[in-house]
């Protein structure tokens, strides 16, 4: 059975919109297809698409740019293009590490960071390191309209996204680089039979005060534990102030256990298992995201390289 009749490869945004627009609904924009081909072929939206609309070839979606203190991302970057570019690995840490730890090389060769948040699945590695970078997400509406967004508002539901994928384009990203005192880092635990499914994922920014003796501001997204991606606000709050250092996991700790509240699931693991692994990451990914911080070193690490 053929999956979609038509496909188009169109070179600007407006041009996206105008073919989308001409089908009414029955097309949709791919990337990568890394998860789209899958769910037409075996999800539960199998149903054939008049057309696809490859947005690969639009420039205005690809590359990385310096806004003073922030970068702008075009949502159709590859995976592996974040992972080799030096200036995010430097001051974005966080964001290379789980970038570099999608599918295997073929998939991050071609799958994109747009992708990732696109999909809209809680457990995005991707999407977890936007949220603890603050990012926000440009749109180009079906009506024209060109909008940023925080990037949680994107989310809907569990694969439910506020971007229509089949009259909307979700075009670029833009958060803040790490500066002075900054630092990020991400840690994933995985099932290895088979495929990289995340058990969770865990992506940490902190700032520290002038003396880098304690925590001035930080931000925690750990996943999936929800039903979209969210902040670890009751964590965030618990350290805010607190020492950066060994003594003040344990409360970071007790703050994960009593707010964050992971479910059985049967592809993942047990909630039990899985709300005792967030504690591990949490101790992995905070001390070494506080000594980037202090040393203004970055070497992304447990990532692959096609």
């Amino acid at each position: 059975m053929a999956h979609w009749k038509a496909y188009h490869t169109p070179q600007s945004v407006a041009e996206a919109l105008s073919i989308l627009a001409s089908y009414d609904g029955q097309a949709q924009v791919v990337a990568g297809g890394t998860d789209l081909l899958i769910d037409l072929k075996h999800g539960a939206d199998e149903a054939p698409r008049a057309a696809l609309v490859d947005v690969t070839r639009i420039p205005e979606l690809g590359g990385i740019a310096e806004e003073g203190d922030a970068v702008i991302l075009g949502a159709g970057l590859t995976h592996t293009a974040i992972v080799r570019s030096a200036l995010l690995e430097a001051r974005a840490t966080c964001l290379v590490e789980s970038c570099g730890v999608v599918g295997g090389p073929q998939v991050r060769n071609v799958g994109t960071i747009g992708g990732n948040v696109a999909h809209a699945l809680p457990a995005g590695d991707g999407t977890t390191s936007l949220v603890a970078l603050d990012a926000a997400a440009e749109v180009a509406w079906a009506d024209g309209r060109r909008e940023w967004h925080p990037i949680l508002d994107l989310y809907a539901g569990p694969g439910r996204s506020r971007v229509d994928s089949r009259r909307d384009v979700l075009v670029r990203f833009r958060f803040a680089l790490a500066g002075a005192g900054e630092g990020s880092a991400f840690r994933r635990i995985m099932r290895p039979q088979g495929v990289a499914l995340p058990v969770l994922g865990c992506a940490v920014w902190v700032r520290l005060d002038e003396a880098q003796a304690h925590y001035a501001d930080l931000r925690l997204c750990i996943g999936p534990v929800a039903r979209t991606p969210v902040r670890a606000t009751a964590v965030e709050e618990a350290l805010r102030g607190q020492p950066a250092d060994d003594s003040t996991l344990d409360r970071a700790a007790a703050a994960a256990r009593e707010s964050l509240h992971p479910r059985t699931s049967k592809y993942r693991a047990t909630a039990t298992y899985r709300a005792h692994m967030i504690e591990t990451l949490l101790r992995g990914a905070l001390p070494l995201a506080v000594t980037r911080a202090r040393t203004g070193q970055a070497a992304a690490q447990g990532i692959g390289l096609s």
